[in-house]
């Protein structure tokens, strides 16, 4: 009887260990995934201001094709932004959960 409740308890903190190795191993796959959202936000950021800074000197010259490129780009640091705040807040749960 006592054996085979030792065995019960050492297969269910078998089960424990797997599922904390998987739940490691998604921690790790996000926090990758973070790092990259990081990454494209900042290149995102970088090109919209440098859009900026060439629009600024050419405010007479507006040419259409650019300034709907340039309102593109700040979509899609905004949309970044968000992936990345969503993304650290389901790390952070994660986090707190294990």
């Amino acid at each position: 009887q006592n054996e085979k409740e030792l065995q019960d308890v050492v297969k269910q903190q078998e089960e424990k260990l797997l599922q904390l190795i998987d739940k490691s191993g998604e921690v790790m796959r996000l926090k990758a995934e973070v790092s990259e959202l990081k990454r494209l936000l900042q290149r995102a950021e970088t090109e919209a201001k440098v859009l900026w800074e060439e629009m600024r000197g050419k405010e007479h010259q507006v040419d259409t094709a650019y300034v709907q490129e340039r309102v593109m780009l700040r979509r899609e640091v905004d949309k970044l932004r968000l992936l990345l705040v969503e993304k650290e807040d389901e790390n952070m749960r994660l986090t707190d959960k294990y």
